[in-house]
């Protein structure tokens, strides 16, 4: 069925599923555990952070289930905020997307990719034609750029060939990650005693600001419960199917979180695991050997295409629409007369990633994603609020108004004590957008826009 748009609902419940898990479990849960141990000291501390963050994303899955199934569009919180509030907010949001919330976790699944890849195979970062600390980190940024080049090709031509893709990485990702949690926790190698181990932790002002922090970069570990409202002009009957792929994709991985972190600790001492990126295959090495170490890296590193891939196909779906409604370059909004796809904005949302693969650190890039990417889900929730008011929703889902006022609650303590951990990068995060406001106007003096209300009334007639 084709929408005013130019896109097809093609996509039903069981890829859609897939899209959120494959969102979800990425470059967070394979490399902050050894950074937030760095920074908490107490294993029971972080694994109580991940059962708190786990619970925020299921209140968030809960409201936008409401959200999607109310304004089944294309764009996410660019759609729920121009409809619900203002298109300078949904604007906003979207400009934010374009830096942060796919480009940015694009080029840290890809750096994840290359952490775990050249651990496996060291050689592939030495050639001596730089000193070996400089080599590496040239090497090591060239692989995410190539891999990132590798689906952006791949999703230019479409969702059908996307999705199969798609399915094939989740599914594979799934099996590795139950599969290492059965057998890492059977092999009686390691020691429960590593829970008890650690520095107490101090819930003083500077224990609550790193918490703060930790839990940024654990939502962003949970960033994707959201994902198939990116593409609700493609996903068919969106009543229905996007409400409950939120929450089984959402169900699903916060048990797999839950189950790996575990792995980890049972695995790892906490000394061990402080500051090591790539603690899979540090805890897959002290059970099974150094040999498994690397097998292990190598899966890894390809379960991480999934969640890249998932981040690929959903960045564009944002950026065509605004450029639809007349907030971004018009070409962007242009469907390739072959795929039916928005190529051009996959390639443009490729190049971006690329440059900030180039321009910052891991642990940089998590701090900068995570605070933007806190800020406009809130206002998205609060929506719910404004539905329920107006008795727009068509869909009343469980939890209200328990779990929009528990998301919203904890997402802007998050932001505060974050910015206060770690003002450098969240101030940049800050500046990013506050800089698409001169953007918005730009665009609107530009473009002569097209009725918001309007589309969207177009896209729901077209799904009912």
């Amino acid at each position: 069925m084709l929408n005013q748009n130019g896109l097809e609902r093609k996509i039903g419940l069981f890829p859609l599923t897939n899209i959120v898990v494959a969102n979800m479990v990425g470059a967070g849960i394979f490399t902050t555990s050894g950074l937030l141990m760095r920074d908490l000291g107490n294993p029971l501390v972080m694994l109580g952070l991940w059962t708190i963050g786990g619970t925020i994303a299921l209140c968030g899955a809960l409201s936008y289930g409401e959200l999607g199934a109310a304004i089944p569009r294309a764009g996410g919180e660019y759609a729920f905020l121009s409809e619900l509030f203002h298109p300078l907010l949904g604007f906003l949001s979207g400009w934010a997307s374009f830096f942060v919330g796919f480009s940015a976790p694009i080029a840290a699944s890809a750096m994840g990719f290359t952490e775990y890849f050249t651990r496996a195979f060291p050689g592939l970062l030495r050639v001596g034609l730089l000193p070996e600390a400089a080599e590496a980190i040239v090497f090591k940024k060239a692989w995410a750029c190539l891999v990132i080049l590798l689906f952006t090709l791949i999703h230019a031509r479409g969702i059908e060939l996307g999705t199969r893709v798609q399915n094939f990485l989740t599914i594979g990702k799934v099996i590795l990650i139950a599969g290492l949690i059965a057998m890492g926790l059977a092999s009686g190698h390691g020691s429960w005693s590593h829970f008890a181990q650690g520095g107490s932790f101090r819930f003083d002002f500077a224990g609550w600001k790193s918490a703060g922090l930790a839990l940024m970069w654990i939502m962003f570990a949970y960033s994707g419960w959201n994902a198939s409202a990116y593409i609700g002009s493609e996903v068919r009957e969106p009543l229905k199917n996007l409400p409950r792929s939120l929450l089984l994709g959402t169900g699903l991985v916060i048990l797999l979180y839950a189950g790996l972190n575990v792995f980890y600790l049972y695995a790892v001492s906490p000394a061990q695991m402080s500051g090591v990126i790539s603690v899979g295959g540090l805890a897959a090495g002290n059970l099974f050997g150094p040999s498994f170490d690397g097998v292990l890296s190598v899966l890894i590193a390809f379960a991480l295409f999934s969640s890249l891939s998932a981040f690929i196909i959903l960045g564009p779906r944002v950026y065509y629409s605004m450029a639809r409604d007349g907030h971004f370059f018009r070409s962007v909004a242009k469907v390739h007369p072959v795929f039916g796809a928005p190529s051009r904005s996959v390639i443009l949302q490729g190049l971006i990633s690329m440059v900030i693969v180039l321009s910052g650190s891991f642990d940089q890039i998590l701090t900068y994603m995570g605070f933007s990417l806190g800020i406009f889900p809130i206002f998205a929730v609060l929506g719910v609020f404004k539905l329920r008011k107006q008795g727009k929703s068509p869909r009343k889902m469980p939890g209200f108004p328990v779990a929009p006022a528990v998301f919203i609650l904890t997402g802007v303590l998050i932001l505060i004590l974050g910015f206060l951990r770690s003002p450098g990068p969240s101030g940049v995060a800050v500046l990013t957008v506050a800089a698409g406001v001169p953007a918005f106007y730009f665009f609107r003096k530009k473009y002569r826009l097209p009725m918001i209300k309007e589309a969207t009334d177009d896209e729901s007639k077209t799904a009912s």
